[in-house]
C-alpha cells in the first residue's frame, strides 16, 4: 500500500485500499462521453518486434473508454509502415499511424521550416508534437494521454489512473504526471535518483528558494514518460525535441497551468521497461546524453525565470552536486539493505561520475549559448504562420494511412 502524504506543492493521488479498476473504468466510460480521450504512443519500428509492445496492444484491446489511438512511428521504411498498420490494426479503437519518415510528413516539416518554425530534430519529442497537432486538428478528443511503448508489465490500471483525474469533470485537473516504483531485485531509475533530484536540491542550496525548483522537486518521479493533459494545454505548450522532454513539459505546465490544476498519480505497484546503457564515453547516446539534455533544459528554464547562472556558480554546482549524489548513494544503500535488495555501490558511484561529466558538458554548452535548447514551436504559433496547417496535416496522415505500398508495387509490375 502506498503512503498518503501530501509532501510538496503538487497534489499527489495515491493508490490506497483495495483495487478499484472496474469502478474506475466504469466511471471513465461515462466521463469519456463528455471528455473523450486520445492516447499517443511514440514508437520506433523496432519496438514492434519486442514483447513489451505486444503486451500493451493486447491490454489496450480490452480498454473500452478510449476515443482514439495515435501512433507516432519513427525509423520505419515503406514496408515497415505497412506492417505497422497491420500490427496496430488489432486495436478496436480508431487508430492512425503517423509515418514520421514518410514523404508527406517530411514535406510538411519542410514547409514549416520555410516559414521560420523550429521543428527540432527527429525523435520522440518531435513525434509527440506532430501527434498532438493531429489530435488538435481533429478536435475529437479533449484529453490527451501519452506513455512509452517499452513497458514490460503494462496493465489496464496504468492508463485508467493516468486519465481519470482529467476525464472526471468533478476533479478539474488539467495535467497529470504518472509516478511509480522502479524496483525489481534492485533499485532502478538512476537518472532520477542520482542525477535529477540531487541536482535540483543542489541548485536550491546555491540559489535559494526558487518557485520552479520547488515545483519540480514536488514530483515523485519527474522523469516519468507518462503524462496526460487537456487539449488546451497541448495547444499552448512548447516541448523540447531531445531527452529534456520531461523537464521541458513540466516547465511549460508550470508556466501555463494553475497549480491547483496539476496533479501526479500513482499508476502502478511497479514499472519495468528497457534500461538505457550508461554510455560513459559517448555523449550522443545513453544516459550520458540524457543527463546533458536534462541539465541544458533545466538551465535554460531557470535562466528564463531570472536565475543568474554564471561560470563560477556552475562550477560550484559541480562540487555541490557531487556531494549530494554521494549522500544519495548512502541513503539508497541503506534502503536496499532493509529490503534485502541487490545494491552495487561501485556501480552507483560510477554512474554518478558519468552524470557529473554530463553536468559539466551541459554547463559549458549553456555558457556558450544560453538559448540553444531545441524547443518546438507551440501549435498556436504554427497555425498563425501556416493557417491551413491542420488541414494539410490531416490530409497527409489520412493519405499515408490509406496508402498501400504493396498494391502500388503490384500496379508498377503490371
Amino acid at each position: 500500500m502506498s503512503d498518503f502524504h501530501q509532501n510538496g506543492i503538487v497534489t499527489v493521488l495515491h493508490r490506497l485500499g483495495a483495487a478499484n479498476l472496474e469502478r474506475l473504468e466504469a466511471e471513465l466510460r461515462r466521463h469519456a462521453m463528455i471528455n473523450p480521450i486520445a492516447l499517443v504512443l511514440p514508437s520506433l519500428y523496432s519496438e514492434l518486434e519486442r514483447p513489451a509492445l505486444k503486451g500493451i496492444i493486447e491490454t489496450l484491446q480490452e480498454i473500452p473508454y478510449l476515443n482514439e489511438v495515435v501512433v507516432s512511428l519513427d525509423r520505419a521504411s515503406p514496408l515497415e509502415f505497412r506492417l505497422a498498420k497491420g500490427f496496430f490494426g488489432a486495436l478496436p479503437q480508431r487508430v492512425r499511424i503517423i509515418w514520421n519518415d514518410g514523404p508527406r510528413i517530411q514535406d510538411l516539416l519542410q514547409l514549416l521550416v520555410s516559414q521560420g518554425i523550429d521543428i527540432g530534430s527527429a525523435g520522440k519529442g518531435r513525434g509527440c508534437w506532430i501527434s498532438f497537432g493531429y489530435i488538435l486538428a481533429r478536435r475529437q478528443s479533449k484529453v490527451v494521454a501519452l506513455h512509452d511503448c517499452d513497458v514490460l508489465n503494462y496493465n489496464r490500471e496504468f492508463l485508467a489512473r493516468l486519465c481519470f483525474p482529467l476525464a472526471n469533470p468533478n476533479l478539474g485537473y488539467e495535467f497529470c504526471k504518472a509516478y511509480y516504483s522502479r524496483v525489481t531485485d534492485r533499485l532502478h531509475g538512476r537518472v532520477t535518483r542520482l542525477f535529477f533530484t540531487p541536482l535540483i536540491r543542489s541548485l536550491q542550496h546555491i540559489t535559494g528558494s526558487q518557485a520552479l525548483l520547488t515545483f519540480l522537486d514536488s514530483f515523485r518521479y519527474p522523469l516519468a514518460g507518462e503524462f496526460a493533459m487537456v487539449r488546451d494545454l497541448a495547444w499552448i505548450n512548447r516541448i523540447p525535441g531531445d531527452w529534456g522532454l520531461e523537464v521541458g513539459v513540466l516547465a511549460e505546465v508550470y508556466r501555463n497551468c494553475a497549480l491547483r490544476r496539476i496533479c501526479q498519480a500513482d499508476i502502478a505497484d511497479s514499472y519495468d521497461h528497457k534500461h538505457q546503457v550508461l554510455s560513459a564515453d559517448d555523449e550522443t547516446t545513453g544516459l550520458l546524453k540524457m543527463c546533458v539534455d536534462i541539465a541544458k533544459s533545466l538551465f535554460r528554464n531557470l535562466a528564463s525565470e531570472g536565475v543568474v547562472l554564471s561560470e563560477a556558480m556552475l562550477k560550484t554546482l559541480w562540487a555541490t552536486y557531487l556531494q549530494s549524489a554521494h549522500e544519495a548513494i548512502s541513503r539508497y544503500q541503506d534502503d536496499a539493505a532493509i529490503n534485502s535488495l541487490t545494491f552495487d555501490r561501485h556501480e552507483e558511484r560510477t554512474a554518478v561520475g558519468v552524470f557529473l561529466k554530463g553536468l559539466k558538458i551541459a554547463s559549458e554548452a549553456f555558457l556558450e549559448d544560453p538559448l540553444w535548447v531545441p524547443m518546438l514551436s507551440n501549435w498556436s504559433r504554427v497555425t498563425a504562420a501556416v493557417p491551413d496547417i491542420f488541414d494539410r496535416l490531416i490530409d497527409a496522415i489520412e493519405q499515408d494511412y490509406a496508402w498501400d505500398p504493396k498494391a502500388e508495387d503490384s500496379q508498377v509490375r503490371r
